[in-house]
C-alpha cells in the first residue's frame, strides 16, 4: 500500500494504475475509520481495480463551535486498518497542501445546502462540497464512495457532480450500524456511558416513524411529532430536528409521495448525532 502526502505523488501513482488499465475508485474520508467506512472500501473495491482513501480532517467543514481541535486523529490505526482491507494507496495531505496561502475558491450547492444541517452549521457544506470537489479534481475517479448515514451530505456531493459534470459515479453505501441499531460514527467515541445507552434514541426515532408510516399515517406533522417524543423520552437526548422530507430535494413532501427520508439530529452532551432511513409510504 502507497501512502502519499502530495498531490503530485499522488497523480503519479493514480497515473501508473491508469495506465495499466485499472478503473480508479476513491473513498474519501476525515480518518478515524471505524467498519462503516471499512464497508464503503470494500463496496468500492467491487467495481474498480485500484482503492485509494483519503484521509484528511477538512478545516473548512466545521464552525468556530464545533470540535476541529478534538476530532480523532489516529493515523497510524487508520493506515493499518487501509491495508487490512487491501486498499491500493492512501492519500492523507497536510492543510497547506489543499488549502495554500491565497486559497479563496469554493463551490457551494444552492437551497439545499442551506436547510436542515446547513441551518444548523452555516457554512459547513460549503467546505463539504469545496473538498468533495477538490479531491475528485485529484483523484478523477471512476467511482467515489460515501455512506447513507450523511444523507444530505451525499444529496448535495451528488448534485455538485451533476451539475458540474464531473465524470466520477457516487455510490452511496448503506449505513452500519452497531448490535443496538446506533449508526457508526466516529463521534460515538465522545459519547459516555449514560450518553451512549440513550444515543439509541435516534434509531428507536426513526423506527417509530417507519411503523407510524407503513401503518397508514397520512400526517407528516404527527409523525414528526412522534419522532421528538421518542427522542425527548431518553436522558440528556435534545432534538435539534426530526423530520420528514422528499428524499431528492429534501423539502417537505407532498400528499402525493411515495417514499420519503426521515431526518434527525440531536444532541447528547456536546455531542451532536445524526440519522436518517428512507420509508415507502403505504397508502
Amino acid at each position: 500500500m502507497e501512502v502519499t502526502t502530495e498531490v503530485r505523488e499522488t497523480r503519479r501513482l493514480l497515473r501508473e494504475a491508469r495506465q495499466k488499465g485499472c478503473r480508479i475508485g476513491c473513498v474519501p474520508t476525515m480518518g478515524a475509520l471505524h467498519a462503516g467506512h471499512l464497508s464503503l472500501i470494500e463496496e468500492c473495491r467491487k467495481s474498480v481495480d485500484f482503492v485509494l482513501v483519503t484521509i484528511f480532517v477538512n478545516p473548512t467543514q466545521f464552525g468556530p463551535s464545533e470540535d476541529l481541535e478534538r476530532y480523532p486523529r489516529p493515523l497510524a490505526q487508520d493506515l493499518n486498518s487501509c491495508e487490512h482491507v487491501q486498499v491500493d494507496a492512501v492519500f492523507t495531505p497536510e492543510i497547506p497542501t489543499l488549502y495554500p496561502e491565497g486559497f479563496d475558491t469554493w463551490v457551494e450547492c444552492g437551497e439545499i445546502s442551506g436547510i436542515l444541517e446547513g441551518a444548523s452549521r452555516p457554512g459547513h457544506f460549503r467546505g463539504v462540497t469545496t473538498i468533495v470537489a477538490k479531491l475528485l479534481n485529484i483523484v478523477q475517479p471512476d467511482v467515489a464512495c460515501f455512506g447513507q448515514k450523511d444523507y444530505q451530505q451525499q444529496t448535495i456531493i451528488r448534485q455538485m457532480v451533476r451539475d458540474l459534470n464531473i465524470p466520477t459515479e457516487i455510490v452511496v453505501c448503506p449505513t452500519l450500524r452497531e448490535a443496538d441499531g446506533l449508526a457508526m460514527s466516529s463521534r460515538n467515541a465522545y459519547l459516555n456511558e449514560q450518553q451512549r445507552a440513550s444515543a439509541v434514541a435516534l434509531h428507536q426515532a426513526l423506527e417509530r416513524a417507519e411503523q407510524l408510516l407503513q401503518a397508514g399515517e397520512a400526517s407528516f406533522k404527527d409523525v414528526e411529532e412522534a419522532m421528538i417524543e421518542r427522542l425527548k423520552s431518553f436522558d440528556g437526548v435534545n432534538p435539534e430536528y426530526a423530520v420528514i422530507r422528499d428524499p431528492d430535494s429534501l423539502q417537505e413532501p407532498d400528499e402525493a409521495a411515495t417514499s420519503v427520508v426521515a431526518l434527525i439530529a440531536a444532541r447528547l452532551g456536546q455531542t451532536r448525532l445524526i440519522d436518517n432511513r428512507t420509508i415507502p409510504i403505504t397508502k
